[in-house]
């Protein structure tokens, strides 16, 4: 594991992460909050998850004294989601970018959701990150199917090594 593979995983989940705005920002209210049976019941409650992990999970690696679950309490428009998304990408950009490939190895405290601690490695802690994310997002596009959004483009990793000519 190397600072420029962490740093392209990074790069490629911002990167697919703007792509999902660009198709939220196409839905109404109405798709956002549409009841759709799922893990999370709705667009906008799998997006709310989407973005409170990846800020607690910032929070975890950049040991912020009060890491809370957006989650937990979410009551903000989709504009307003958005707007914290888009600093939690600024923000996984600046910690990837700063944070010392000899600090991979060191353990990372996390609080579940229930309050109950846990510890992993670095190196452990990211890709799960990445995958989680890339996990949620085949659940959204689902999601959005089933509201009638179709003006879908590919985010899978292959797709972003190729447009950025990292093949």
């Amino acid at each position: 594991m190397t600072k420029k593979y962490f740093t392209e995983l990074a790069n490629y989940n911002n990167w697919t992460d703007r792509i999902i705005i660009e198709w939220l920002k196409q839905i109404n209210d109405e798709q956002w909050e549409q009841p759709i049976r799922s893990s999370f019941s709705s667009v906008r409650q799998t997006t709310v998850h989407m973005v409170s992990a990846k800020k607690i999970w910032i929070d975890f690696w950049t040991k912020a004294a009060d890491p809370v679950y957006l989650s937990a309490g979410f009551n903000g428009t989709k504009d307003e989601l958005i707007e914290i998304w888009g600093k939690a990408s600024d923000d996984l950009q600046n910690f990837i970018e700063n944070y010392p490939e000899e600090d991979y190895q060191k353990p990372v405290t996390f609080i579940y959701p229930n309050g109950r601690q846990g510890q992993m490695i670095f190196w452990q802690t990211f890709p799960h990150f990445v995958n989680h994310a890339t996990y949620h997002r085949g659940q959204l596009v689902t999601l959005l199917r089933q509201a009638d959004f179709s003006s879908f483009s590919n985010t899978d990793l292959a797709t972003y090594f190729i447009k950025n000519n990292l093949l």
